[in-house]
């Protein structure tokens, strides 16, 4: 097979999966639509596929909204075209879904590829593209202002040619598509359900960030950030504040303290520390003692064990404001990131699969990511098991930042990513 053509007559069937996806934008835990679409779509090729709580350890599934939202897009995916019998076996959140592809024997080679939208409402300006070509997100507060239909227009590519290579292959190959890499969510829910447990070979990759030019492959990102998404419930005791303050027990003060005394939690020496307080909501009336209070907060760290550090001091400074000001408070986890870094062995053979791209014009070995993503987890778990991983960029020139209402991409970058990550896949597992 020529792969670079075979490549280009796929581009309208990417472009168009792609659009799709954008028009129908989903957040984490409700890509209900988007995963029924991915189950069909790999079943038709032939692959083996899971999904459901079968690939998600509920234990782990981090910042789910409440059974009430995730009822009410589980109905707006059917009315937008899911699969109702499909789509319900995922009810509660269970978005994820594995494509396996069995060659015979050799290496397992795991891809990622996430699926969620941001919570952003898109921008309605008539010079934005998606608004002038008709594929704004139809939903409202639901936006891929981050490129995630892309990369699983991407996967779905990546599984059409493997299958049609599939002869030419040893091994298996698991496409892996998870929800809620969003609020570092939904990775390590998929890692505890062993979904990567056999994995020899792991690739990530993202489009964007660090590569800002179409045609340009970063191989082997770096900087993963390991972080903690916490949110502190704080309850207390209202009263009358001129008639009876005595009787209250002031939730808003304590989250208050916490918020001050979090941010004088010493840094670390041994590499980047970092703590932020986003959000403090508390209070009822201004005659009434605050008797509920939230803090939302989040914790990051060059390592996971710097990061370990930083939650571990955080939530007792959270405690002690709790028991300073004779409130209860709650902790939840509401998302996590390991740290990390790419495998240079796998990022090179990257290199060598971008270097026989004709439409790649500049391979860079690493870039920093300079934030988190929950790939780290696979990556982490992969690694730990003697296995390899690397996290690359896809290059493309963007309208407007990651996570803003007007992000859009240049759509030249999706046969890019489809070729360079199945070239990988035969340098790694050809027959």
């Amino acid at each position: 097979m020529d792969i670079a053509a075979r490549v280009a007559e796929l581009k309208p069937h990417l472009i168009a999966t792609r659009r799709d996806l954008h028009q129908h934008a989903e957040s984490g835990w409700t890509e209900f639509r988007t995963a029924t679409h991915v189950v069909e779509r790999l079943t038709a090729l032939g692959y083996e596929v899971h999904y459901g709580p079968e690939v998600l350890s509920p234990e782990h599934m981090a910042g789910l909204p409440t059974q009430a939202e995730l009822d009410r897009h589980l109905e707006r995916a059917i009315t937008q075209g899911a699969n109702p019998e499909i789509a319900r076996k995922m009810a509660g959140g269970y978005t994820g879904v594995v494509g396996i592809l069995r060659c015979g024997e050799g290496p397992t080679i795991g891809m990622r590829f996430d699926m969620d939208a941001l919570d952003i409402t898109e921008t309605t300006d008539e010079s934005h593209r998606p608004c002038k070509e008709g594929f704004a997100s139809r939903n409202p507060g639901a936006m891929h202002a981050c490129g995630h239909d892309a990369h699983v227009s991407i996967g779905l590519g990546v599984a059409q040619l493997l299958a049609e290579l599939r002869d030419q292959l040893r091994g298996t190959v698991k496409l892996i598509f998870q929800p809620a890499e969003e609020g570092v969510r939904g990775a390590r829910a998929m890692v505890e359900a062993g979904v990567v447990d056999d994995v020899d070979y792991l690739l990530g990759a993202h489009i964007g960030f660090a590569a800002r030019e179409t045609g340009m492959i970063i191989t082997g990102g770096s900087g993963f950030l390991a972080t903690s998404k916490l949110d502190a419930i704080f309850t207390g005791v209202p009263s009358h504040a001129g008639a009876a303050p005595e009787q209250g027990r002031n939730a808003l003060l304590a989250a208050a303290s916490a918020a001050l005394n979090l941010h004088a939690i010493p840094r670390h020496s041994a590499g980047a520390s970092r703590i932020n307080v986003g959000v403090l909501q508390a209070g009822s009336g201004r005659n009434v003692t605050p008797a509920h209070a939230v803090l939302k907060l989040e914790t990051r760290g060059a390592t996971s064990e710097i990061d370990a550090y930083m939650r571990a001091n955080a939530e007792r400074v959270i405690r002690a404001a709790a028991e300073m000001w004779d409130v209860k408070v709650e902790i939840r986890p509401m998302g996590s990131a390991a740290g990390g870094t790419s495998d240079p062995e796998l990022a090179a053979v990257v290199g060598h699969a971008a270097s026989e791209t004709p439409s790649v014009t500049r391979i860079v070995p690493s870039g920093d990511l300079g934030g988190s993503e929950d790939y780290a987890w696979m990556m982490e778990r992969v690694q730990s098991r003697g296995g390899k991983a690397t996290y690359m960029m896809i290059g493309t020139k963007i309208a407007a930042p990651h996570h803003d209402s007007r992000f859009d991409i240049d759509e030249d970058a999706l046969p890019i990513g489809v070729e360079v990550m199945t070239r990988t896949v035969l340098k790694l597992a050809g027959r």
